[in-house]
């Protein structure tokens, strides 16, 4: 199946649902659901690492939708699973034994460490030099090797982003200052094989040529370490953080841009004499983003202090992103005809309104002061661009409400 934009495919099955859905539904019973489109999936995922040169690699990052079956879906597609905990290691081995896994995350407790060697994870990425001196011992106590990279705040003025993890103070990696005490304790960690660094920075970068910068910018640092301090480490993971533009005017990130600066960075450095370099990606949101959609039936709507308020079932502890990065989330209403009930249906027409959730906090917001040209109690709102950092992200019990149905639709038996 040849599917021109996964975005637009994915809205639209999740309004054929809807539609189908709310033909037969009980009266009591409004629609909820998160509907993810695996064909779209599957497209959106091959046509991206497709475009990557051969010495980049693409990990799936699990903490944007863990899902079993988007897992099996895109496991084909990805040359493995990125994980952050020794829960989500399990998922990935449960969906395939044999997957490659990179382990990472601040904070990791000896007891996950130990597992991760015994499961046979890829590598551990390592966060500080007490993490290091840990995980050296446990490996010896297991007599196994574990391969690491090292995870290091960088100094830099960093490109502009949602969230920043390097470039000032964070909890994420170790200083540069330390590289020269983590050089020295390797030298008495026999079991630890040091193969590069990992320099997750940001996330949600949109600009192309600002993370083609980065990655050359990661590159010199690398290099320079590696002279500096004695390392050999050949393997740069520059992480994750390409971005989806939640907003009509901003674009989307430019993939294709992306993917021909990379193949330019390569083959500049075959002219300087200098092998390719082996950059991995864990990409996360730019992978899984564009084939889910939370659908929502519009349970009341009304006017308060000259505002009008649509009220969903569900909101944000079904779908938290909005509310968290505070951003108006894209939508789009599907009409339902049918209306049970004797008396007038409450209504907007052609005036802002703001969508919110169930929830008793003036914070369930999931879009605000937005113009539409028709919404009715009863209708249907489709939160486009909801397959990454959705379900996975939100307080799911709050409240106690039920949890929305998942749907995965396939054209594929």
């Amino acid at each position: 199946m040849r599917i021109a934009n996964p975005l637009t495919h994915a809205a639209n099955s999740a309004e054929r649902w809807a539609i189908e859905r709310m033909s037969v539904r009980e009266p009591d019973a409004p629609l909820n659901a998160y509907v993810y489109d695996l064909d779209a999936l599957r497209q959106h995922a091959g046509n991206t690492v497709a475009r990557l040169p051969a010495f980049c690699r693409m990990y799936y990052a699990m903490k944007a939708n863990s899902e079993d079956v988007l897992l099996r879906a895109i496991r084909p597609y990805v040359h493995g699973f990125e994980t952050a905990s020794i829960g989500e290691a399990r998922k990935a081995f449960a969906v395939d034994g044999d997957v490659p896994i990179i382990f990472g995350g601040p904070g990791k407790t000896d007891g996950e460490l130990r597992e991760a060697i015994r499961l046979g994870v890829e590598r551990i990425h390592v966060e500080s030099l007490h993490e290091l001196r840990r995980l050296g011992r446990i490996a010896e106590e297991e007599g196994r090797e574990a391969t690491i990279l090292l995870r290091v705040n960088v100094q830099w003025d960093l490109p502009s982003a949602t969230l920043l993890m390097a470039g000032k103070p964070t909890q994420f990696g170790m200083e540069e200052s330390d590289l020269a005490s983590v050089a020295e304790c390797l030298g008495r960690l026999p079991m630890l094989r040091m193969a590069g660094f990992h320099l997750h920075s940001l996330s949600n970068q949109l600009s192309a040529d600002d993370h083609l910068a980065l990655i050359s910018f990661y590159l010199r640092k690398m290099e320079e370490w590696n002279a500096k301090h004695g390392f050999a480490g050949s393997i740069l993971n520059a992480g994750g953080g390409i971005g989806v533009s939640y907003s009509e005017t901003v674009p989307q990130f430019d993939w294709e841009k992306f993917a021909v600066g990379l193949n330019l960075l390569g083959e500049n450095r075959l002219r300087e004499g200098k092998e390719p370099p082996r950059i991995d990606f864990e990409c996360g949101r730019y992978l899984t983003a564009f084939c889910g959609v939370y659908a929502a039936e519009v349970i009341d709507v009304k006017k308060n202090h000259g505002r009008a308020y649509a009220i969903i079932r569900g909101g944000t502890h079904q779908f938290r992103l909005p509310a968290s990065w505070k951003h108006n989330h894209p939508y789009r209403v599907v009409p339902v005809d049918s209306w049970p009930y004797p008396f007038e249906r409450p209504a907007v027409a052609d005036e802002p309104v703001t969508i919110v959730g169930q929830l008793c906090t003036p914070k369930d917001v999931l879009s605000d002061d937005v113009r539409v040209p028709l919404l009715r109690s009863g209708d249907v709102v489709l939160f486009v661009l909801a397959g990454a950092y959705g379900w996975a992200i939100s307080h799911h019990d709050f409240l106690s409400h039920p949890h929305p149905e998942a749907v995965f639709v396939s054209s594929r038996t």
